[in-house]
């Protein structure tokens, strides 16, 4: 039986009057790898969390089968989650004027409110203005690491060097070479499940035992390899195989609830911050952490320029106080990362810290998602039930446009994600019609039939497309917002069009009847992949960090989320943010020895 270790006490009483090596603003991938790097490195470090610490498996319960829950999981009368229609129709802030108690983002709709509604944040405390967005926001110990969806991929140089592939936008001024080590530290450390393809578009890690594929899957896989494109299986960042480093981390022995969404894993064999980062770094004896912290401020010596700390307001008993640091760390998310650099305006940084180049906010880049297919296996119609739950994903089929040869319409590409089989609940109960036994008959002989799949496309990264702080409306601490104004472009619609139509194609390529489409392009935000913001580069006058996220203006100033990315590829992008955080905070440690910070 797999045990899970007791984590190490909090800190309650942090000496706010001691300077420490470095302050670090977010616990989640990002915080929590530049925590785990600099306190291995023997750096003193004090990280803040805007949210509390959660007892995480109370709150996941993945063990629990959803009849055994009241309300089959959903949250108590007076919450609620908001709606596509509602991101539609209405403008930010949504909550506002709501007659619920608590509002959450679309996130808790997805089936399990119940179970994240003490992760996500509630939209009445948090607002936010402009075009039209979702956001997705989580303020606890390890932020959206607690319920991310899995998928651990690597960027190659079709990413890294766009610009170069196609002479669209700006190359990173880095390349995979200066990333690949530092992607084999991730995967190492932290565990990856998945089979290696030796694709240059979508460079292979060093992997744990993989999962299996569902009949369906197997069957559109070896369809695929005919039309040169590639099926591989969900490249998860879950241990597998474990990890005897790690005492806070348990294996994956495949029960239902991966197939819950929103997810989460309260055994920890998916990678989640604290476990995975946080805990292992607290045992070093270097690592202080301070719950509850609102930063607002990075703090500036009047005499240097130079980062001297943070300016944070206590979320329960709304005190400011201030934490001292010889560097200053901003690892909050992108869009939070954005505002907090946007916020710190003094004498020396008239337009916020490390914003000379008026760039901040700026080149906002994202996923574009929402159109999809779902087929049905009819061999598979009748046939006994297989043990398909328990996969904390199905399959991934990665990018095929834009590589060797130019589609017409958009510049860049798109992959899927996708699954078959049977899962903890069928889904195709609802659209079934009858009741009583036809119906139950029904709904089984069809549940693994079912085989979907939806795309994920990149935006691209555009100057205008940006947020900056919303002049008059404040959160619960009175700090001011983030104002929105950010919408997809044509690439992304003519994108769109294509996921369908080539969806439907590889579908019926395998002899997979398509049963439904969607054509949809879901809100701006859907994906959760906010980047840019603060991106990298060399020219000082049209980036705002340099390749190692250390800020050009302020040197003892470093941004180390999705903010440094200079693309969005259509990758999803935690395994690429820890890999740079990695990188950057052994430079930083490096760089602190010698004593040039």
């Amino acid at each position: 039986m797999t045990l899970v270790r007791v984590p190490p006490p909090l800190a309650q009483d942090v000496d706010l009057s001691k300077t420490y090596d470095a302050v670090i603003v977010g616990s989640g991938a990002a915080g929590g790898m530049a925590a785990h790097v600099l306190t291995t490195r023997g750096l003193k470090v004090l990280m803040l969390e805007a949210g509390k610490k959660l007892p995480i498996e109370q709150e996941l319960r993945s063990m629990q089968w959803p009849y055994d829950h009241p309300r089959r999981g959903d949250a108590p009368p007076g919450y609620h989650s908001l709606s596509f229609n509602e991101y539609t129709i209405r403008t930010p802030p949504y909550a506002k004027s709501s007659t619920f108690q608590h509002v959450m983002s679309y996130v808790g709709g997805w089936g399990g409110s119940d179970y994240v509604k003490n992760i996500l944040v509630d939209e009445k405390d948090h607002p936010y203005t402009g075009t039209k967005y979702a956001w997705v926001r989580a303020r606890a110990l390890g932020g959206k690491t607690n319920i991310w969806g899995r998928l651990a991929l690597r960027l190659s140089d079709y990413d890294f060097k766009g610009k170069t592939h196609d002479g669209y936008g700006d190359d990173w001024p880095i390349s995979y070479a200066d990333v690949e080590p530092y992607y084999d530290k991730v995967d190492l450390y932290l565990g990856i499940s998945g089979v290696k393809e030796n694709l240059p578009h979508l460079p292979d890690s060093l992997f744990q035992r993989p999962n299996k594929l569902t009949f369906g899957e197997v069957r559109l896989r070896e369809s695929l390899k005919k039309m040169g494109r590639v099926l591989t299986p969900y490249r998860a960042g879950v241990t597998t195989d474990g990890l005897k480093h790690n005492r806070y981390r348990s294996k994956c022995y495949g029960r239902g609830a991966c197939d819950r969404r929103p997810g989460g894993c309260d055994i920890h064999a998916v990678f989640d911050s604290p476990t995975g980062l946080i805990y292992p770094a607290m045992d070093t004896g270097n690592l202080t952490i301070r719950t509850n912290s609102v930063a607002h401020e990075v703090l500036v010596d009047r005499n240097t320029g130079k980062a001297r700390g943070i300016g944070f307001i206590d979320s329960a008993t709304h005190k400011s106080y201030e934490a001292k640091a010889k560097v200053v760390i901003v690892a909050a998310s992108t869009l939070e990362s954005a505002r907090l650099l946007l916020l710190s305006r003094s004498p020396q940084h008239p337009n916020g810290i490390g914003n000379s180049s008026g760039h901040v906010g700026h080149n906002f880049c994202e996923h574009v998602m929402g159109p999809g297919v779902t087929g049905l296996v009819k061999d598979l119609v009748g046939k006994p039930p297989t043990l398909d739950d328990g996969r904390p994903g199905g399959f991934y089929i990665p990018r095929f446009r834009n590589l060797k040869e130019r589609q017409p319409g958009f510049v860049r590409g798109y992959g899927f994600e996708g699954s078959g089989g049977f899962s903890i609940f069928p889904g195709n109960a609802m659209g079934t019609p009858g009741f009583g036994a036809q119906f139950k008959k029904e709904v089984r002989d069809h549940a693994g039939a079912f085989i979907g799949m939806g795309a994920f496309g990149e935006v691209l990264a555009r100057y205008e497309n940006y947020v900056d702080l919303d002049p008059d409306a404040k959160d619960a601490w009175g700090i001011p917002v983030l104002r929105f104004h950010y919408q997809f472009g044509d690439n992304e619609r003519k994108m769109c069009e294509d996921m369908v139509v080539a969806g439907r194609e590889m579908l019926e390529t395998a002899g997979i009847e398509v049963v439904g489409t969607d054509e949809k392009i879901l809100t701006e935000g859907w994906s959760i992949h906010e980047l840019g913001t603060a991106r990298m580069g060399s020219d000082p006058k049209t980036s705002v960090l340099n390749q190692f996220q250390q800020s050009h203006d302020v040197k003892n100033l470093f941004v180390v989320d999705g903010s440094s990315h200079v693309s969005a590829s259509c990758q999803n992008p935690t395994w690429t943010i820890m890999a740079l955080a990695w990188r950057s905070c052994e430079h930083l440690a490096d760089e602190f020895r010698k004593g040039t910070l």
